[in-house]
């Protein structure tokens, strides 16, 4: 299967968002401990942790595309439509709609109901 393609369920979505969540929280927090321990006007110390959250984000960008893409194929959308959270104010609300909305109980393009398998 690819990674951007198949079903997610809305747990599987949830649990990844408070997965990636918590992780991100435990990274920044313990990169500002860091950052405070070498309290100095060593500017490598900054450029270094910038680096860690800019990789940080790049290893979670990916995954949380594809869980993303995987959930809007479960409610019967494209992926294409994580295009819609551009539009201010309006497209991240209507993204949080198409998240939290249930599952197609059909056969989709994409594949079976992930809830109908056993």
């Amino acid at each position: 299967m690819l990674i951007l393609g198949g079903r997610a369920r809305r747990t599987e979505f949830w649990m990844w968002q408070l997965f990636s969540l918590i992780f991100t929280f435990l990274i920044f927090f313990c990169l500002g401990l860091i950052s405070l321990q070498f309290e100095s006007n060593d500017d490598t110390v900054n450029i270094t942790i910038g680096l860690l959250i800019f990789l940080w984000f790049i290893a979670m960008s990916l995954p949380s595309v594809a869980v993303s893409v995987r959930r809007l194929h479960d409610t019967g959308n494209s992926g294409w439509m994580l295009l819609i959270s551009i539009i201010p104010l309006i497209g991240p609300i209507w993204l949080f709609v198409l998240y939290v909305t249930n599952s197609q109980l059909i056969e989709n393009k994409w594949e079976p109901n992930p809830k109908l398998i056993k």
